[in-house]
């Protein structure tokens, strides 16, 4: 059966959350290394928040959107993820220093500072896979397929996402340009949900 046009919107929106999501892992990175260096302790930081961000994304998307089916649930936390996203650029150095000052650039430092960077916006963002399929299902029959199909265009988005962030964007515009950028992003996605949503879908 050919997939509708709405069907269409949530798989495009599968593909750039999953853009972003990763993208912004690569570019916490740039965020933390001034302060807590590139070594193998940074990046142990900052995968573990992003694992555990997604964990409790998909749980609380699929708890959430079993009580309210609806594209609104998803919109409602992107676009949350989006506006936490456009005032990192003005604070991060003040916040990043500060964990410094205080708690110096050990491993509880190094996840502080990669939680307060990610936690939030990654684990809003790890609510829109469950809720995706949860849209797109009409049958039983169908689940595998579609779940299969949200979380490959999702992570075929994740592997855009680090290639275009660390090649591309990183070189060309620098850090906060790029957090604005994904910022924007997110917000179109938000607004493209809500608009589904008073469709009717």
């Amino acid at each position: 059966m050919r997939p509708t046009a709405s069907a269409l919107l949530i798989y495009a929106n599968a593909f750039l959350v999953g853009a972003v999501l990763m993208g912004f892992e690569m570019l916490g990175s740039r965020y933390l290394f001034p302060y807590f260096g590139g070594g193998i302790g940074t990046w142990a930081g900052l995968i573990s928040t992003v694992l555990v961000a997604l964990t409790v994304g998909y749980l609380a998307g699929g708890a959430i959107v079993d009580r309210y089916p609806s594209s609104t649930v998803v919109a409602l936390a992107v676009g949350l993820a989006a506006a936490y996203l456009a005032v990192i650029p003005p604070f991060a150095d003040q916040v990043m220093l500060s964990i410094l000052t205080n708690m110096g650039d050990g491993p509880g430092a190094v996840l502080i500072a990669s939680m307060t960077l990610c936690l939030v916006p990654l684990t809003l963002l790890g609510t829109f896979s469950p809720v995706a399929v949860r849209l797109l299902v009409h049958s039983t029959g169908e689940v595998g397929r579609v779940a299969g199909l949200v979380y490959g265009v999702s992570t075929f988005g994740n592997v855009l996402g680090v290639l275009g962030t660390t090649f591309a964007l990183i070189p060309e515009i620098g850090s906060r340009a790029i957090t604005y950028l994904f910022a924007s992003v997110l917000g179109v996605c938000a607004v493209s949900l809500f608009l589904l949503r008073r469709k009717g879908e």
